[in-house]
């Protein structure tokens, strides 16, 4: 079950391709400094995921203004990440949750992902959107088995704005 709001985030450190390699990205070190919109989705590459990616990235100056950093969480590993957003444009921070150890710990896992389609694999990260407050405490929460379903951009949006 994922997390609810009002319960301290659970901490990270995953890896994001920068100009000059791999670089790691701890959560704590973005606490306090501004409310943090993680998004996670099940795989690059795919026709929702990059439509999702890619309307966030249209939108990045107006999460900024809306005192946010948007993360993006997947799967897949950093390399792969950084080809899809090059070929797509996606400008946001793209997270590999390679292990899956970040999709458990916010209870945002598939036990079994596409399984009618033959796609079984386990860990996989559901389509979720959480915000981080600036005091570490999830004030969003969102995720559904349908991996076709976006999150409800206009109630983050709206609950940025009562942040502050």
């Amino acid at each position: 079950m994922a997390l609810s709001i009002g319960e301290k985030a659970p901490d990270f450190q995953l890896t994001t391709l920068g100009a000059n390699g791999p670089e790691l990205v701890k959560l704590s070190d973005h606490i306090g400094q501004s409310n943090i919109v993680l998004l996670f989705v099940p795989m690059a590459f795919t026709g929702v995921c990059t439509q999702e990616f890619c309307s966030v990235t249209s939108e990045l100056a107006e999460y900024e203004n809306l005192n946010a950093k948007v993360l993006g969480i997947s799967g897949d590993n950093p390399f792969a990440q950084k080809a899809w957003a090059d070929k797509e444009g996606i400008g946001l921070t793209l997270l590999s949750d390679y292990e899956h150890a970040v999709a458990k710990a916010y209870g945002v896992a598939y036990d079994s992902f596409l399984p009618e389609k033959n796609l079984t694999m386990g860990g996989v990260p559901k389509r979720s959107a959480f915000i981080v407050a600036r005091d570490g405490t999830i004030a969003y929460a969102e995720s559904s088995d349908n991996p076709g379903q976006l999150p409800d951009f206009a109630a983050i949006k709206a609950k940025l704005g009562e942040l502050g």
